[in-house]
């Protein structure tokens, strides 16, 4: 990984499209920062399209599309997609293959989980979803190792789910998709970004292993410094880092990138 002050002028300007993963990107500690929230409207400010690509469930994102500086939400790990259309009409697109969280499956691995690690619970934002259950193992106290984290994942693909580790919870659903699908698929319907030609006209700034998929896609993707705590768990690892934590850290790429288009 290569220091975001490496990015260069030529790329920068080559970019349309600037995406961020929330928890541990945009924030630090469970906070938006105003360091980072300032960031986002910067962004939008110069003309990029701004997508939040998040783990955080439907009642997040209805939210975030309606109140944020942003053109869109990815939410639930890729099931769904929320943008808000002229004339404050909020729009919706769940993606083919998403399947709702009451699947048996589903409830298995939990049963299974919470028997493993009696600390683990339910994320409280799981009320607000619609396709996955997020089981929290750091988000609030107590916090579990990255290690619980590790075969909590195990026992949902042993039992035939998709599990994705972020960095505080882990996300289980039934259903062949992830970020970068509905990502993909939202770009190219709603702004006619075409794959392949378009892949540098993106960046993606992330931070956990659930972040993966976007960092093998893009030739630009970045990271805040946190992913040192995970890299020994990401084989395709982003191509710049920026020096500081969480939302300090997204704002310092924004910073970077916006001054290379000056």
């Amino acid at each position: 990984m290569k220091s975001i002050a490496e990015l260069t002028a030529e790329e920068a300007l080559g970019v349309r499209y600037f995406l961020m993963d929330i928890d541990d990107t945009l924030t630090m500690k469970g906070k938006l920062l105003s360091s980072s929230y300032s960031a986002l409207w910067k962004l939008k400010e110069a003309g990029l399209k701004v997508i939040p690509v998040t783990g955080r469930p439907a009642g997040w994102c209805d939210l975030i599309a309606r109140e944020w500086p942003v053109d869109g939400v990815v939410g639930e790990n890729g099931a769904l997609v929320f943008w808000e259309e002229p004339g404050s009409v909020l729009k919706a697109e769940y993606h083919p293959n998403a399947v709702r969280n009451n699947h048996s499956v589903l409830e298995k691995i939990k049963e299974r989980a919470f028997a493993e690690f009696p600390g683990l619970r339910l994320a409280k934002d799981q009320f607000a979803r619609l396709f996955d259950i997020a089981l929290d193992f750091a988000e609030e106290d107590p916090v579990l190792p990255i290690s619980a984290a590790q075969r909590i994942k195990e026992i949902a693909e042993e039992e035939g789910a998709i599990a994705r580790i972020s960095s505080i919870h882990v996300n289980i659903w039934m259903g062949d998709y992830n970020k970068l699908s509905m990502t993909e698929r939202f770009l190219a319907g709603r702004f006619g970004w075409k794959s392949g030609a378009g892949d540098r006209e993106v960046i993606f700034v992330g931070d956990s292993p659930n972040d993966e998929p976007m960092f093998a896609r893009f030739p630009l993707a970045c990271a805040v410094s946190n992913i040192e705590r995970y890299i020994g768990l990401i084989k395709h690892k982003p191509a710049f880092v920026a020096g500081k934590e969480g939302g300090d850290g997204f704002a310092e790429i924004a910073k970077v990138f916006l001054e290379k288009r000056m």
